[in-house]
C-alpha cells in the first residue's frame, strides 16, 4: 500500500471547499448544468497511475432529456489532462439503463498524446458494465506510435461499497481490481479505495502493485 493524505493535500482541500462555496452560486438556476471539483491522493485511470502525488480536478456538465455533454480537467504533474465528452443515455421502467457516447482525452505539456474513443454502457440495479474502443494518437516528439485499444469493465455497487474489474485489450493489455467505499460527509463526497493492477499496467516497476487512494470532492 502507498500514498496517504499529506498536509499539503489537506490545505489544498480546504482551499477547494472555499472555491466551491463561492462558485456554486454562479451556476444556480441553470437547469441541467452541474459542476464538480475534487482531489485524490493519487490519480489512477483504468488501473494505470497517472501521477505519483495528489491530483486536483474540476469539471462542467450539461444534461437534457438524456443527452449530455461535458468537460473535465485534472493535474497530471506534467501539464493537464483535459477531457471532452458527449452522448445519450436512457433508462427503462424496469431499471435497465443504456448509454452511448464519445470521449476525447487531450493533454498539455509532454505527458502523453491524445486518446479518442467510443463508449458504450449498460446498467441494471447494482450492476453496470462499460465498453470502450479507441485510438492512441502518435506523437513523434514523445516517441509514441499510433495504437488501437479496447477496454471492458464491470462494477457492482451497494450502499456506498463498490467493486470493479477492468481489462484492456487489442494493442494494450492488462487488468486490475478496485474495491472502495464512498459516502457524504459535511456536504462533501469522501471515499477510499484499493487498486490492484497487473504488471502490464504498473508502468513504474512492471511488477504490479496495490495502492490505497483517498478522495474528496463536491458536485453542485
Amino acid at each position: 500500500m502507498k500514498k496517504t493524505l499529506s498536509t499539503s493535500l489537506l490545505l489544498t482541500t480546504m482551499a477547494l471547499g472555499a472555491t466551491i462555496s463561492t462558485s456554486a452560486a454562479a451556476i444556480e438556476g441553470y437547469e441541467g448544468l452541474s459542476a464538480n471539483a475534487g482531489i485524490v491522493s493519487q490519480y489512477f485511470f483504468r488501473g494505470v497511475a497517472q501521477t505519483s502525488t495528489a491530483s486536483a480536478s474540476a469539471g462542467l456538465d450539461y444534461e437534457n432529456s438524456g443527452f449530455y455533454v461535458g468537460t473535465w480537467a485534472a493535474d497530471v504533474q506534467d501539464g493537464l489532462e483535459v477531457d471532452f465528452y458527449a452522448g445519450y443515455g436512457l433508462e427503462f421502467d424496469n431499471g435497465l439503463g443504456l448509454s452511448i457516447g464519445g470521449t476525447s482525452y487531450q493533454y498539455t505539456g509532454d505527458f502523453d498524446s491524445a486518446y479518442n474513443e467510443v463508449n458504450l454502457g449498460a446498467s441494471y440495479k447494482f450492476l453496470s458494465v462499460a465498453y470502450a474502443v479507441g485510438t492512441h494518437d502518435d506523437d513523434s516528439e514523445l516517441g509514441i506510435e499510433e495504437a488501437d485499444y479496447d477496454f471492458f469493465s464491470v462494477t457492482a455497487e451497494y450502499e456506498g461499497f463498490s467493486v470493479t474489474y477492468g481489462s484492456w485489450g487489442d494493442e494494450f493489455d492488462g487488468d486490475y481490481f478496485e474495491a472502495g467505499y464512498s459516502t457524504e460527509l459535511a456536504g462533501f463526497d469522501v471515499g477510499v479505495s484499493v487498486i490492484s493492477n497487473s504488471e502490464e499496467l504498473d508502468l513504474e516497476t512492471g511488477e504490479g502493485e496495490e495502492s490505497l487512494i483517498f478522495s474528496i470532492g463536491k458536485t453542485f
